[in-house]
C-alpha cells in the first residue's frame, strides 16, 4: 500500500495547514486538511481550486520519480473534473 500524500503550507493568517489525501481504491480517495490552532482533522470541506492544483503537480512528481501509479494520477483529474474544479 502506497502512502498518503501530505503538504504543508502556510496560510496568509501565518498558521500552518496540512492537507493529507488517501486513496481509497474503488475510484474513491479521501480529503483531509488539519489547521495547526485546531485539535481535530476536517474531513467535511470541499478542497480549493488551490488545492486540486497542488494535488496534481504533487501527483506528476510522485509519477516521474515512479513512486505513484498512473491510475492515481488519471483518478485525481477524473475526480477534480466531476468537482467541476
Amino acid at each position: 500500500m502506497k502512502a498518503d500524500i501530505e503538504w504543508i503550507e502556510r496560510l496568509d493568517d501565518g498558521v500552518k495547514r496540512k492537507v493529507r489525501i488517501t486513496f481509497l481504491g474503488k475510484g474513491k480517495m479521501k480529503w483531509q486538511t488539519k489547521r495547526s490552532d485546531e485539535e481535530m482533522w476536517d474531513y467535511n470541506t470541499p478542497p480549493s481550486s488551490e488545492d486540486w492544483d497542488h494535488l496534481e503537480a504533487k501527483m506528476a512528481s510522485l509519477y516521474n520519480r515512479r513512486r505513484e501509479s498512473f491510475k492515481n494520477v488519471e483518478l485525481v483529474r477524473k475526480l477534480r473534473k466531476e468537482a467541476g474544479q
